[in-house]
């Protein structure tokens, strides 16, 4: 099975950016980095894969561009977050994602990744 991981802005930043709330372990410590749209349409279009995993960081509460790239694909996406965003600022209660994606999993820090990709080989 063939599974994308993309991430949005600020991710590169991870063990160094508020280690409080998203872990002291970078991203590149635990899985390789993506870009956003034009990765997803390759992924759901040029080079099919099985699924996406996608951490759209902040793009999550305000892009309507990915609502639709991920309604687009052919694939499913599970939308991750690192931090339970619930436990946040209200502004990051909402996500513009959530109903185009085919699951959420959030604050299980770096393991949202494992449970999301344990989801879509199930």
């Amino acid at each position: 099975m063939k599974i994308q991981i993309i991430n949005g802005p600020n991710l590169n930043l991870l063990g160094q950016r508020e280690p409080g709330i998203y872990g002291s372990e970078s991203f590149d410590a635990y899985l390789e980095q993506g870009e956003l749209i034009d990765k997803m349409q390759q992924a759901g279009f040029f080079e099919p894969c099985d699924g996406i995993v996608l951490n759209a960081g902040a793009y999550t509460h305000t892009s309507v561009a990915l609502h639709d790239c991920i309604r687009s694909l052919r694939c499913p996406v599970i939308e991750v977050h690192i931090s339970n965003v619930h436990q946040r600022e209200p502004f990051r209660h909402h996500s513009f994602l959530s109903a185009a994606c085919k699951g959420v999993i959030c604050g299980f820090g770096l393991d949202s990744y494992r449970l999301a990709i344990e989801a879509l080989l199930k």
